[in-house]
Protein backbone atom coordinates (compact mmCIF):
# COMPACT_ATOMS: atom_id res chain seq x y z
CA UNK A 1 0.00 0.00 0.00
CA UNK A 2 1.03 3.62 -0.49
CA UNK A 3 1.78 5.78 2.54
CA UNK A 4 -1.59 7.48 2.06
CA UNK A 5 -3.45 4.16 2.06
CA UNK A 6 -1.53 3.10 5.18
CA UNK A 7 -2.61 6.26 7.01
CA UNK A 8 -6.20 5.78 5.86
CA UNK A 9 -6.17 2.26 7.30
CA UNK A 10 -4.91 3.61 10.62
CA UNK A 11 -7.61 6.27 10.56
CA UNK A 12 -10.33 3.63 10.25
CA UNK A 13 -8.75 1.73 13.12
CA UNK A 14 -8.89 4.82 15.36
CA UNK A 15 -12.56 5.31 14.53
CA UNK A 16 -13.23 1.68 15.48
CA UNK A 17 -11.37 2.16 18.78
CA UNK A 18 -13.24 5.37 19.56
CA UNK A 19 -10.11 7.51 19.37
CA UNK A 20 -11.54 9.43 16.41
CA UNK A 21 -15.03 10.89 16.48
CA UNK A 22 -17.28 13.06 14.33
CA UNK A 23 -16.61 16.24 16.30
CA UNK A 24 -14.44 19.17 15.20
CA UNK A 25 -12.49 21.84 17.02
CA UNK A 26 -15.31 24.25 16.20
CA UNK A 27 -17.73 21.91 18.02
CA UNK A 28 -15.45 21.78 21.07
CA UNK A 29 -15.05 25.55 21.11
CA UNK A 30 -18.82 26.04 20.96
CA UNK A 31 -19.40 23.54 23.77
CA UNK A 32 -16.58 25.05 25.83
CA UNK A 33 -18.22 28.46 25.56
CA UNK A 34 -21.51 26.91 26.68
CA UNK A 35 -20.22 24.68 29.48
CA UNK A 36 -17.67 27.05 31.04
CA UNK A 37 -18.15 30.36 29.27
CA UNK A 38 -16.90 32.28 32.31
CA UNK A 39 -13.41 30.75 32.01
CA UNK A 40 -11.00 33.63 31.53
CA UNK A 41 -8.28 34.03 28.93
CA UNK A 42 -5.69 36.67 29.91
CA UNK A 43 -3.21 38.01 27.35
CA UNK A 44 -0.20 39.36 29.22
CA UNK A 45 1.59 41.96 27.13
CA UNK A 46 3.48 45.19 27.76
CA UNK A 47 2.02 46.70 24.59
CA UNK A 48 -1.34 45.01 24.00
CA UNK A 49 -2.77 43.50 27.21
CA UNK A 50 -6.35 42.22 27.13
CA UNK A 51 -8.70 39.61 28.52
CA UNK A 52 -11.87 37.81 27.47
CA UNK A 53 -13.90 34.84 28.64
CA UNK A 54 -14.80 31.85 26.47
CA UNK A 55 -18.36 33.05 25.88
CA UNK A 56 -17.08 36.39 24.56
CA UNK A 57 -14.43 34.65 22.46
CA UNK A 58 -17.00 32.40 20.84
CA UNK A 59 -19.38 35.24 20.04
CA UNK A 60 -16.66 37.48 18.59
CA UNK A 61 -14.98 34.72 16.63
CA UNK A 62 -18.26 33.63 15.03
CA UNK A 63 -18.87 37.20 13.86
CA UNK A 64 -15.25 37.39 12.68
CA UNK A 65 -15.77 34.21 10.67
CA UNK A 66 -18.47 36.11 8.82
CA UNK A 67 -15.97 38.91 8.15
CA UNK A 68 -13.45 36.48 6.68
CA UNK A 69 -16.21 34.94 4.60
CA UNK A 70 -17.02 38.42 3.23
CA UNK A 71 -13.40 38.65 2.03
CA UNK A 72 -13.94 35.52 -0.03
CA UNK A 73 -12.37 32.91 2.24
CA UNK A 74 -14.05 29.53 2.00
CA UNK A 75 -13.56 26.08 3.61
CA UNK A 76 -10.21 24.64 2.59
CA UNK A 77 -8.59 28.04 1.97
CA UNK A 78 -5.59 28.96 4.12
CA UNK A 79 -5.00 31.97 6.35
CA UNK A 80 -1.54 32.75 7.73
CA UNK A 81 -1.43 34.23 11.24
CA UNK A 82 1.87 35.78 12.32
CA UNK A 83 0.71 37.29 15.58
CA UNK A 84 2.19 37.06 19.11
CA UNK A 85 -0.01 35.76 21.92
CA UNK A 86 -2.62 38.51 21.49
CA UNK A 87 -6.40 38.44 21.58
CA UNK A 88 -6.58 39.18 17.84
CA UNK A 89 -4.57 36.09 16.96
CA UNK A 90 -6.68 33.87 19.20
CA UNK A 91 -9.90 35.24 17.68
CA UNK A 92 -8.58 34.74 14.15
CA UNK A 93 -7.65 31.13 14.99
CA UNK A 94 -11.10 30.38 16.37
CA UNK A 95 -12.86 32.19 13.51
CA UNK A 96 -10.92 30.13 10.97
CA UNK A 97 -11.95 26.91 12.73
CA UNK A 98 -15.61 28.02 12.59
CA UNK A 99 -15.28 28.78 8.87
CA UNK A 100 -13.38 25.62 7.93
CA UNK A 101 -10.35 27.66 6.86
CA UNK A 102 -6.91 26.14 7.37
CA UNK A 103 -4.82 28.01 9.94
CA UNK A 104 -1.15 28.53 9.05
CA UNK A 105 0.60 29.72 12.24
CA UNK A 106 3.81 31.64 11.52
CA UNK A 107 6.40 32.06 14.24
CA UNK A 108 6.55 35.76 15.08
CA UNK A 109 10.34 36.05 14.69
CA UNK A 110 10.36 34.75 11.11
CA UNK A 111 11.77 37.20 8.60
CA UNK A 112 10.68 37.90 5.00
CA UNK A 113 12.56 34.92 3.54
CA UNK A 114 10.77 32.41 5.78
CA UNK A 115 7.39 34.15 5.50
CA UNK A 116 7.69 34.29 1.70
CA UNK A 117 8.26 30.53 1.55
CA UNK A 118 5.41 29.71 3.94
CA UNK A 119 2.93 31.95 2.13
CA UNK A 120 3.88 30.43 -1.21
CA UNK A 121 3.79 26.81 -0.06
CA UNK A 122 0.53 27.17 1.90
CA UNK A 123 -1.16 29.19 -0.88
CA UNK A 124 -2.51 31.41 1.90
CA UNK A 125 -5.21 33.80 0.72
CA UNK A 126 -4.82 36.10 3.73
CA UNK A 127 -2.13 37.10 6.19
CA UNK A 128 -2.66 38.70 9.60
CA UNK A 129 0.26 40.40 11.36
CA UNK A 130 1.01 43.36 13.65
CA UNK A 131 2.30 46.65 12.29
CA UNK A 132 5.17 46.47 14.73
CA UNK A 133 6.01 44.65 17.93
CA UNK A 134 9.05 45.06 20.13
CA UNK A 135 11.98 45.51 17.72
CA UNK A 136 10.22 43.96 14.71
CA UNK A 137 8.85 46.18 11.94
CA UNK A 138 6.41 43.85 10.20
CA UNK A 139 5.44 46.43 7.59
CA UNK A 140 9.08 46.71 6.53
CA UNK A 141 9.13 42.93 6.23
CA UNK A 142 5.94 42.99 4.16
CA UNK A 143 7.60 45.41 1.76
CA UNK A 144 10.41 42.89 1.22
CA UNK A 145 8.01 40.17 0.06
CA UNK A 146 7.97 39.40 -3.66
CA UNK A 147 4.22 39.51 -4.22
CA UNK A 148 4.65 38.31 -7.84
CA UNK A 149 5.37 34.82 -6.44
CA UNK A 150 2.30 34.92 -4.16
CA UNK A 151 -0.68 34.93 -6.54
CA UNK A 152 -2.99 33.43 -3.90
CA UNK A 153 -2.37 36.17 -1.32
CA UNK A 154 -5.31 38.55 -1.69
CA UNK A 155 -5.57 40.20 1.72
CA UNK A 156 -3.08 41.44 4.32
CA UNK A 157 -4.67 42.46 7.61
CA UNK A 158 -2.49 44.59 9.87
CA UNK A 159 -3.27 44.92 13.58
CA UNK A 160 -3.11 48.69 13.64
CA UNK A 161 -5.50 51.55 12.97
CA UNK A 162 -3.25 53.07 10.30
CA UNK A 163 -2.16 50.23 8.00
CA UNK A 164 -0.33 50.60 4.67
CA UNK A 165 -2.61 51.63 1.81
CA UNK A 166 -2.74 48.15 0.28
CA UNK A 167 -3.70 46.48 3.58
CA UNK A 168 -6.76 46.23 5.80
CA UNK A 169 -6.67 47.21 9.44
CA UNK A 170 -8.01 44.96 12.18
CA UNK A 171 -10.73 47.55 12.69
CA UNK A 172 -11.65 47.22 8.97
CA UNK A 173 -12.00 43.48 9.46
CA UNK A 174 -14.15 43.89 12.59
CA UNK A 175 -16.41 46.29 10.66
CA UNK A 176 -17.22 43.41 8.33
CA UNK A 177 -18.20 41.11 11.22
CA UNK A 178 -21.61 39.47 10.90
CA UNK A 179 -23.37 38.59 14.12
CA UNK A 180 -25.87 36.39 12.29
CA UNK A 181 -23.28 34.41 10.31
CA UNK A 182 -24.09 30.69 10.04
CA UNK A 183 -20.85 28.70 9.70
CA UNK A 184 -20.63 25.94 7.06
CA UNK A 185 -20.40 22.24 7.85
CA UNK A 186 -16.84 21.09 8.61
CA UNK A 187 -15.68 17.47 8.53
CA UNK A 188 -13.54 16.05 11.36
CA UNK A 189 -10.95 14.68 8.94
CA UNK A 190 -10.52 17.97 7.09
CA UNK A 191 -7.08 19.54 7.40
CA UNK A 192 -7.46 22.49 9.78
CA UNK A 193 -3.85 23.27 10.69
CA UNK A 194 -0.79 23.61 8.47
CA UNK A 195 2.31 24.30 10.52
CA UNK A 196 5.78 24.63 9.08
CA UNK A 197 8.70 23.08 10.89
CA UNK A 198 12.42 23.04 10.21
CA UNK A 199 13.94 19.65 9.49
CA UNK A 200 16.88 18.08 7.70
CA UNK A 201 16.32 20.20 4.62
CA UNK A 202 16.92 23.95 4.38
CA UNK A 203 13.29 24.62 3.53
CA UNK A 204 10.56 24.27 6.21
CA UNK A 205 8.19 21.31 5.93
CA UNK A 206 4.42 21.80 5.87
CA UNK A 207 2.85 19.57 8.55
CA UNK A 208 -0.88 18.91 8.09
CA UNK A 209 -3.20 18.18 11.02
CA UNK A 210 -6.92 17.47 11.03
CA UNK A 211 -9.54 18.17 13.68
CA UNK A 212 -9.29 14.52 14.72
CA UNK A 213 -5.50 14.46 15.08
CA UNK A 214 -5.52 17.63 17.20
CA UNK A 215 -8.47 16.52 19.33
CA UNK A 216 -6.80 13.18 19.95
CA UNK A 217 -3.85 15.15 21.33
CA UNK A 218 -6.00 17.55 23.33
CA UNK A 219 -8.65 15.22 24.64
CA UNK A 220 -6.67 12.10 25.24
CA UNK A 221 -6.31 12.69 28.97
CA UNK A 222 -3.52 15.14 29.54
CA UNK A 223 -1.15 14.52 32.42
CA UNK A 224 -1.76 18.10 33.55
CA UNK A 225 -4.68 19.04 35.82
CA UNK A 226 -7.99 19.70 34.09
CA UNK A 227 -8.85 22.74 36.21
CA UNK A 228 -7.06 25.64 37.76
CA UNK A 229 -4.97 28.40 36.23
CA UNK A 230 -2.49 27.61 33.48
CA UNK A 231 0.39 29.75 32.23
CA UNK A 232 1.43 29.41 28.58
CA UNK A 233 4.64 31.02 27.32
CA UNK A 234 5.04 29.20 24.01
CA UNK A 235 4.58 31.46 20.96
CA UNK A 236 1.37 31.00 18.99
CA UNK A 237 3.34 30.06 15.87
CA UNK A 238 4.68 26.94 17.60
CA UNK A 239 2.69 23.69 17.83
CA UNK A 240 2.84 23.91 21.65
CA UNK A 241 1.39 27.43 21.48
CA UNK A 242 -1.46 26.29 19.24
CA UNK A 243 -2.27 23.42 21.58
CA UNK A 244 -2.08 25.66 24.65
CA UNK A 245 -4.67 27.97 23.12
CA UNK A 246 -7.00 25.19 22.00
CA UNK A 247 -6.73 23.21 25.25
CA UNK A 248 -8.45 25.83 27.37
CA UNK A 249 -11.79 25.10 25.66
CA UNK A 250 -11.62 21.51 26.87
CA UNK A 251 -10.27 22.20 30.34
CA UNK A 252 -12.22 25.31 31.22
CA UNK A 253 -9.73 26.86 33.63
CA UNK A 254 -8.16 30.29 33.60
CA UNK A 255 -5.35 30.58 31.05
CA UNK A 256 -2.66 33.29 30.99
CA UNK A 257 -0.72 33.67 27.73
CA UNK A 258 2.50 35.69 27.53
CA UNK A 259 3.41 37.41 24.27
CA UNK A 260 7.06 37.62 25.31
CA UNK A 261 8.92 35.46 27.79
CA UNK A 262 10.02 37.34 30.87
CA UNK A 263 10.94 35.20 33.86
CA UNK A 264 10.21 37.97 36.38
CA UNK A 265 6.76 38.56 34.93
CA UNK A 266 6.10 34.81 34.83
CA UNK A 267 6.94 34.42 38.51
CA UNK A 268 4.67 37.35 39.38
CA UNK A 269 1.80 35.94 37.29
CA UNK A 270 2.15 32.52 38.92
CA UNK A 271 2.01 34.12 42.36
CA UNK A 272 -0.87 36.45 41.48
CA UNK A 273 -3.11 33.90 39.74
CA UNK A 274 -2.03 30.84 41.77
CA UNK A 275 -1.08 29.05 38.57
CA UNK A 276 -1.14 25.28 38.98
CA UNK A 277 0.60 24.11 35.85
CA UNK A 278 2.77 25.33 33.05
CA UNK A 279 5.26 24.00 30.56
CA UNK A 280 8.34 25.13 28.74
CA UNK A 281 11.88 24.40 27.68
CA UNK A 282 15.01 24.33 29.87
CA UNK A 283 15.39 28.04 29.03
CA UNK A 284 11.99 28.83 30.57
CA UNK A 285 12.37 26.64 33.66
CA UNK A 286 15.90 27.79 34.43
CA UNK A 287 14.85 31.44 34.27
CA UNK A 288 11.75 30.86 36.39
CA UNK A 289 13.62 29.06 39.18
CA UNK A 290 16.41 31.62 39.18
CA UNK A 291 14.06 34.61 39.27
CA UNK A 292 11.67 33.16 41.85
CA UNK A 293 14.56 32.47 44.21
CA UNK A 294 16.10 35.93 43.73
CA UNK A 295 12.82 37.86 44.08
CA UNK A 296 11.29 35.54 46.70
CA UNK A 297 8.14 35.15 44.62
CA UNK A 298 5.75 32.49 45.89
CA UNK A 299 5.38 29.94 43.07
CA UNK A 300 4.35 27.12 45.39
CA UNK A 301 0.95 26.86 43.65
CA UNK A 302 2.72 25.11 40.75
CA UNK A 303 2.05 21.40 41.19
CA UNK A 304 3.98 20.23 38.16
CA UNK A 305 6.05 21.44 35.23
CA UNK A 306 6.13 19.71 31.85
CA UNK A 307 9.48 20.27 30.16
CA UNK A 308 10.46 19.45 26.61
CA UNK A 309 11.41 21.00 23.31
CA UNK A 310 15.16 20.73 23.86
CA UNK A 311 17.83 18.60 25.49
CA UNK A 312 16.91 18.60 29.17
CA UNK A 313 19.83 18.49 31.65
CA UNK A 314 19.00 16.01 34.45
CA UNK A 315 20.49 18.48 36.93
CA UNK A 316 17.77 21.01 36.04
CA UNK A 317 14.98 18.55 36.88
CA UNK A 318 16.76 17.74 40.14
CA UNK A 319 17.15 21.46 40.92
CA UNK A 320 13.42 21.95 40.40
CA UNK A 321 12.71 19.00 42.69
CA UNK A 322 14.82 20.58 45.41
CA UNK A 323 12.77 23.77 44.99
CA UNK A 324 9.57 21.75 45.49
CA UNK A 325 8.48 21.65 41.85
CA UNK A 326 7.78 18.22 40.35
CA UNK A 327 9.20 18.49 36.83
CA UNK A 328 8.96 15.80 34.19
CA UNK A 329 10.02 15.45 30.58
CA UNK A 330 8.07 14.73 27.42
CA UNK A 331 8.87 13.93 23.81
CA UNK A 332 7.09 14.89 20.63
CA UNK A 333 7.22 17.02 17.50
CA UNK A 334 5.02 19.11 15.23
CA UNK A 335 4.25 15.90 13.35
CA UNK A 336 3.36 13.88 16.46
CA UNK A 337 2.85 16.42 19.28
CA UNK A 338 3.21 14.11 22.28
CA UNK A 339 4.58 10.59 22.02
CA UNK A 340 5.72 10.06 25.59
CA UNK A 341 5.51 11.92 28.87
CA UNK A 342 6.45 11.53 32.45
CA UNK A 343 4.14 12.27 35.38
CA UNK A 344 4.71 14.10 38.68
CA UNK A 345 4.54 10.76 40.51
CA UNK A 346 7.33 9.10 38.52
CA UNK A 347 10.59 8.44 40.41
CA UNK A 348 12.96 11.38 40.20
CA UNK A 349 15.52 9.31 38.27
CA UNK A 350 12.96 8.56 35.56
CA UNK A 351 11.75 12.16 35.44
CA UNK A 352 15.31 13.50 35.16
CA UNK A 353 16.77 10.97 32.74
CA UNK A 354 13.94 9.72 30.53
CA UNK A 355 11.19 11.25 28.43
CA UNK A 356 8.45 9.24 30.14
CA UNK A 357 6.18 6.41 29.09
CA UNK A 358 4.27 6.17 25.84
CA UNK A 359 0.89 7.83 26.07
CA UNK A 360 -2.34 5.97 25.47
CA UNK A 361 -2.73 5.00 21.83
CA UNK A 362 0.85 5.85 20.87
CA UNK A 363 3.09 3.11 19.52
CA UNK A 364 6.86 3.14 19.11
CA UNK A 365 9.36 0.80 17.50
CA UNK A 366 13.14 1.02 17.84
CA UNK A 367 14.92 0.02 14.62
CA UNK A 368 18.50 -0.78 13.68
CA UNK A 369 20.24 0.52 10.53
CA UNK A 370 18.64 -2.23 8.43
CA UNK A 371 15.14 -1.51 9.73
CA UNK A 372 14.91 -4.53 12.02
CA UNK A 373 13.26 -4.23 15.43
CA UNK A 374 15.59 -4.02 18.42
CA UNK A 375 15.02 -5.36 21.92
CA UNK A 376 14.35 -3.22 24.99
CA UNK A 377 17.39 -1.27 26.19
CA UNK A 378 18.92 -1.23 22.69
CA UNK A 379 19.52 2.09 20.95
CA UNK A 380 18.09 2.73 17.50
CA UNK A 381 15.92 4.93 15.30
CA UNK A 382 12.50 5.79 16.72
CA UNK A 383 9.46 5.24 14.50
CA UNK A 384 5.98 5.94 15.79
CA UNK A 385 2.29 6.04 15.04
CA UNK A 386 -0.83 7.10 16.92
CA UNK A 387 -4.10 9.02 16.56
CA UNK A 388 -2.29 12.36 17.03
CA UNK A 389 0.07 11.71 14.12
CA UNK A 390 -0.20 14.25 11.30
CA UNK A 391 -1.68 13.23 7.95
CA UNK A 392 1.33 14.04 5.81
CA UNK A 393 3.51 16.85 4.55
CA UNK A 394 2.40 19.18 1.78
CA UNK A 395 5.35 17.85 -0.22
CA UNK A 396 4.57 14.29 -1.32
CA UNK A 397 8.24 13.53 -1.90
CA UNK A 398 8.85 13.97 1.83
CA UNK A 399 5.98 11.62 2.66
CA UNK A 400 7.42 8.81 0.57
CA UNK A 401 10.66 8.88 2.57
CA UNK A 402 9.10 9.61 5.97
CA UNK A 403 6.61 6.75 6.30
CA UNK A 404 7.29 3.03 6.57
CA UNK A 405 4.80 0.23 5.81
CA UNK A 406 2.07 0.12 8.43
CA UNK A 407 1.83 3.89 8.71
CA UNK A 408 4.94 4.19 10.89
CA UNK A 409 6.51 7.65 10.89
CA UNK A 410 10.28 8.00 10.93
CA UNK A 411 10.98 10.59 13.62
CA UNK A 412 14.66 10.96 12.73
CA UNK A 413 15.49 10.62 16.42
CA UNK A 414 17.54 7.91 18.11
CA UNK A 415 16.50 6.48 21.44
CA UNK A 416 16.08 3.62 23.86
CA UNK A 417 12.91 2.08 25.31
CA UNK A 418 13.87 0.61 28.67
CA UNK A 419 12.47 -2.49 30.35
CA UNK A 420 10.15 -0.34 32.47
CA UNK A 421 8.58 1.18 29.34
CA UNK A 422 10.28 4.59 29.59
CA UNK A 423 11.58 6.22 26.44
CA UNK A 424 14.89 8.08 26.38
CA UNK A 425 16.09 10.18 23.44
CA UNK A 426 19.83 9.76 22.97
CA UNK A 427 20.64 11.45 19.64
CA UNK A 428 19.16 12.85 16.46
CA UNK A 429 19.45 11.40 12.98
CA UNK A 430 17.61 14.45 11.70
CA UNK A 431 19.93 17.41 11.60
CA UNK A 432 18.24 20.15 13.58
CA UNK A 433 19.13 22.39 16.49
CA UNK A 434 16.53 23.08 19.17
CA UNK A 435 17.25 26.51 20.62
CA UNK A 436 14.85 27.65 23.31
CA UNK A 437 12.19 25.27 21.96
CA UNK A 438 12.49 26.42 18.34
CA UNK A 439 13.69 24.09 15.58
CA UNK A 440 16.52 25.44 13.44
CA UNK A 441 17.62 23.58 10.32
CA UNK A 442 21.37 23.03 10.32
CA UNK A 443 21.35 22.82 6.54
CA UNK A 444 19.62 26.18 6.22
CA UNK A 445 22.30 27.83 8.37
CA UNK A 446 25.04 26.01 6.45
CA UNK A 447 23.61 27.14 3.11
CA UNK A 448 23.55 30.77 4.25
CA UNK A 449 27.13 30.54 5.54
CA UNK A 450 28.18 29.04 2.20
CA UNK A 451 27.11 32.30 0.53
CA UNK A 452 29.80 34.19 2.47
CA UNK A 453 32.92 34.74 0.36
CA UNK A 454 35.26 33.70 3.19
CA UNK A 455 33.68 30.28 3.69
CA UNK A 456 34.63 27.10 1.84
CA UNK A 457 32.45 24.76 3.91
CA UNK A 458 30.43 24.87 7.10
CA UNK A 459 28.99 22.25 9.41
CA UNK A 460 26.43 23.46 11.94
CA UNK A 461 25.42 21.64 15.12
CA UNK A 462 23.83 22.40 18.46
CA UNK A 463 26.17 23.36 21.28
CA UNK A 464 24.80 22.35 24.71
CA UNK A 465 23.60 25.37 26.63
CA UNK A 466 22.20 25.45 30.16
CA UNK A 467 19.78 28.27 29.38
CA UNK A 468 18.57 27.60 25.82
CA UNK A 469 19.13 23.85 25.63
CA UNK A 470 21.30 24.37 22.56
CA UNK A 471 23.03 27.25 20.75
CA UNK A 472 23.86 27.43 17.07
CA UNK A 473 27.51 26.49 16.60
CA UNK A 474 29.23 26.59 13.21
CA UNK A 475 32.45 24.77 12.32
CA UNK A 476 33.88 26.55 9.28
CA UNK A 477 36.68 25.92 6.80
CA UNK A 478 37.83 29.27 5.40
CA UNK A 479 39.64 30.19 2.23
CA UNK A 480 43.40 30.58 2.67
CA UNK A 481 44.16 33.87 4.37
CA UNK A 482 40.49 34.71 5.00
CA UNK A 483 39.13 35.72 8.39
CA UNK A 484 35.60 35.66 9.74
CA UNK A 485 34.27 37.07 13.02
CA UNK A 486 30.81 36.76 14.60
CA UNK A 487 29.77 40.41 14.01
CA UNK A 488 30.38 39.92 10.28
CA UNK A 489 28.32 36.71 10.39
CA UNK A 490 25.49 38.59 12.12
CA UNK A 491 25.42 41.20 9.34
CA UNK A 492 25.50 38.47 6.71
CA UNK A 493 22.47 36.66 8.16
CA UNK A 494 20.55 39.91 8.63
CA UNK A 495 21.03 40.64 4.93
CA UNK A 496 19.61 37.22 4.09
CA UNK A 497 16.35 38.15 5.83
CA UNK A 498 16.11 35.22 8.25
CA UNK A 499 15.32 35.18 11.96
CA UNK A 500 18.16 36.43 14.14
CA UNK A 501 17.96 33.26 16.25
CA UNK A 502 19.37 31.25 13.33
CA UNK A 503 22.63 33.23 13.32
CA UNK A 504 25.59 31.19 14.65
CA UNK A 505 26.46 32.13 18.21
CA UNK A 506 29.73 30.20 18.22
CA UNK A 507 32.21 30.02 15.36
CA UNK A 508 34.97 27.41 15.31
CA UNK A 509 37.53 27.57 12.50
CA UNK A 510 38.91 24.16 11.50
CA UNK A 511 41.22 22.88 8.77
CA UNK A 512 39.09 19.79 8.13
CA UNK A 513 35.85 18.12 9.26
CA UNK A 514 35.44 14.51 10.46
CA UNK A 515 33.87 12.42 7.71
CA UNK A 516 32.48 8.97 7.03
CA UNK A 517 34.13 6.78 4.32
CA UNK A 518 31.47 8.14 1.95
CA UNK A 519 32.56 11.70 2.70
CA UNK A 520 29.57 12.74 4.84
CA UNK A 521 30.37 15.03 7.77
CA UNK A 522 30.09 13.15 11.07
CA UNK A 523 27.84 15.52 13.00
CA UNK A 524 27.76 13.10 15.94
CA UNK A 525 31.52 13.58 16.35
CA UNK A 526 31.18 17.37 16.22
CA UNK A 527 28.48 17.28 18.90
CA UNK A 528 30.64 15.02 21.05
CA UNK A 529 33.49 17.53 20.87
CA UNK A 530 31.18 20.25 22.18
CA UNK A 531 29.88 18.06 24.98
CA UNK A 532 33.35 17.57 26.48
Amino acid sequence: MSWREELSAQQQRYYAEGRYQTRTLADEMRDGATNHGEALLIFHSDTRPSAANLAEMHRKSLALAGALHSLGLRPGDAIAIQVPNWLEGALAFQAAMQLGVVVVPVIHIYGPAEVQFILRESRARALICPRAWRNIDYVERLERLDRSTLPNLQHVIVIDDDPPSDCLSWRDLEARARSSFAPPAVAPDDVCLLIFTSGTTAEPKGVQHTHNTLLAELGRGSTMPKRGATLSAFPSGHIAGVLGLARLYLNGGKTILMDNWDASAAARLIEEHRVRNTQGTPFHLHGLLETAAASQRDISSLTDYLIGGASVPPALVEQAQTAGLATYRCYGSSEHPTISSGTPSDPIDKRARTDGRLLDGCEVRILDEEGADLRRDQEGEIVCRGPELFVGYTNDALNAESFLPGGWFRTGDVGVLDTDGYLRITDRKKDIIIRGGENISSKEVEDILAHHPAVIEAAVVGMPDERYGERVCAYVILHHGAKLELPEVLDHFAAEGVARQKTPEDLIEVDELPRTPMGKVKKVELRRRLAK
